[in-house]
């Protein structure tokens, strides 16, 4: 959180000052809360020696107070659910990844957001060991619908182009939650997507950058015609947006239906409903604001893109593609073990 501030502050203006102070103070709170609630789990903790190490909070998990330990889930949930971005508890994120420079927005999105993200599987993974993994799955589920949900109502009425990639995230990290919180195959399809959802990420506030260098505007309703001026960045822009909402032959569809699988086969139909409805939202909110930007006519003339600007993208978009028609063997075997760690599918 203090080393990322300064890069969110890194153009000078009032704008960045109130992202970088909002990350700050919001981030800080956040982590407080999800110190207290690690206290709480020592207070869980029945037997001797009362350290915090993952492996001796697995080792009596059976004999954990399930009180104390819901109560430290919830602190938790909402300590790190802030610096996840978990709605309502994000309302840092526009403004940070709006502000930051776009090399930075693709790191906090697509590394920063994980981290947090990690601190809730872990201990989703003690309550799972508990007994207690339909308790902080529900609570997952909530937030992550929740999440998806209010991120298309923002991004239906956005204008700034670098916001709607942040309302993005959100979106995506409750798809994470919802996954983890589904748990069997669904542990499976959230590890996916994570994967899928960084590099997409990157993809895209890349080609953001390239954007705002060119029109020197984050409006998205000052920009037409960009297929013609900025060629390159202009493809990388549509197939980021349906890469980003989920579409085929990306591996984002992989993940997302991976994860609507799991809420057919666990019975759950209204979330898979639910589900399905927010990313239709999501996608008809993006789609009017990309297509606008990439299509149409403009005054201004082609200009020939530098290869040092689109070769990030380029190779993000190639990996995108990548994971959507092959999962190599190696990531899959990395991705099949994190879900056994978690409680989730079997070989």
């Amino acid at each position: 959180t203090l080393a990322s501030a300064p890069l969110i502050y890194y153009h000078r203006n009032r704008r960045s000052l109130e992202a970088a102070w909002k990350y700050l103070i919001l981030c800080s709170v956040g982590i407080a809360v999800a110190l207290l609630g690690i206290f709480f789990m020592r207070m869980a903790m029945q037997e001797e020696p009362r350290d915090l190490t993952l492996a001796a909070l697995l080792g009596q998990a059976n004999v954990l107070d399930h009180k104390w330990l819901s109560t430290a889930f919830i602190f938790m949930l909402v300590g790190y659910g802030t610096k996840m971005g978990l709605a309502p508890l994000h309302s840092w994120l526009p403004d940070a990844h709006s502000e930051a420079p776009s090399p930075v927005s693709a790191l906090l999105s697509g590394a920063l957001l994980n981290c947090a993200f990690l601190g809730i599987l872990r201990v989703q993974q003690v309550c799972t060991a508990a007994g207690m993994a339909t308790f902080g799955g529900d609570l997952l589920i909530l937030f992550g619908l929740l999440s998806m949900g209010l991120a298309g109502v923002f991004i239906l009425r956005q204008t700034d182009y670098k916001r709607m990639l942040a309302y993005s995230s959100v979106e995506h990290m409750g798809i994470l939650a919802l996954g983890v919180g589904l748990g069997g195959l669904g542990l499976f399809g959230a590890f996916l997507h994570a994967v899928n959802h960084s590099i997409v990420k990157a993809m895209l506030f890349f080609a953001a950058g390239n954007i705002l260098s060119r029109f020197h505007t984050k409006d998205a309703t000052r920009i037409q015609g960009m297929r013609h001026v900025l060629p390159v960045s202009g493809v990388l822009w549509i197939a980021g947006f349906l890469a980003i909402a989920g579409s085929p032959p990306f591996g984002t569809f992989i993940s997302e239906f991976t994860i609507l699988r799991a809420t057919v086969e666990r019975g759950r139909w209204i979330v898979a409903g639910l589900y399905s409805l927010f990313l239709l939202l999501v996608f008809v909110g993006m789609s009017a604001i990309v297509l606008r930007m990439a299509l149409g006519k403009s005054e201004a003339g082609r200009e020939r893109e530098p290869w040092t600007s689109v070769l990030s993208p380029v190779v993000f978009a190639l990996l995108a593609l990548l994971l959507g028609v092959y999962v190599p063997g190696p990531l899959a075997d990395k991705l099949h073990d994190a879900a056994q760690l978690f409680g989730g599918l079997t070989r």
